[in-house]
């Protein structure tokens, strides 16, 4: 009688081996699930450069909207005057876009950089030839910033909205760009 309860045990303890051994050499060998982690993390990559994309873009746009609207009020010369006004619409337009495209995504865009109007006017001082150089270098960095941005995304994405948007935006920076660098050595 004593021998059947340890051969019992014996078998009791053989099986739980077995469902340990083959639970276990299931969980590792699973290609499908490994793949679609895989998969998840891709994407969540993606997903994170192209939040990052809306919001450095959208607070770039912001700062020139800001910086061009000072200088409508600030410069006295009618080619910083227009190229202000030209930035500011053509930023305002570009930002709007970029929201809904942040809106759609459920990305939160925040005001990341919000000394833009500091900046430039720690760069000046009253005299309106200084303002302008102050205003031309620091839009020009600026617009410079945000082609980096659009270059490196369309390199980093395949999404048809976001080239849609950098094909658009793209060659109006560089206009606007070789435009300031002109009225820069106007300047100088």
């Amino acid at each position: 009688m004593e021998a059947k309860p340890i051969v019992k045990t014996k078998i009791l303890r053989i099986f739980f081996l077995l469902v340990i051994i083959i639970c276990t050499s299931c969980r590792e060998n699973n290609p499908i699930e490994t793949t679609l982690k895989n998969e998840v993390f891709i994407k969540s990559d993606k997903e994170h450069s192209e939040a990052y994309f809306l919001i450095a873009t959208a607070n770039i746009s912001k700062s020139i909207i800001a910086k061009s609207q000072i200088a409508q009020q600030e410069s006295s010369e009618s080619k910083i005057w227009q190229i202000s006004k030209r930035l500011e619409n053509q930023q305002n337009l570009l930002l709007q876009d970029v929201m809904k495209m942040a809106n759609n995504r459920l990305v939160i865009v925040a005001d990341i950089n919000t000394d833009s109007k500091q900046d430039l006017y720690a760069r000046i001082d009253r005299n309106d030839n200084n303002f302008n150089k102050a205003y031309i270098n620091s839009v020009a960095e600026s617009l410079a910033e945000q082609i980096k941005l659009f270059e490196s995304i369309s390199k980093d994405t395949n999404d048809k909205m976001i080239l849609k948007l950098v094909l658009q935006y793209l060659p109006e920076d560089y206009q606007l760009l070789r435009e300031a660098a002109q009225i820069r050595e106007q300047i100088n």
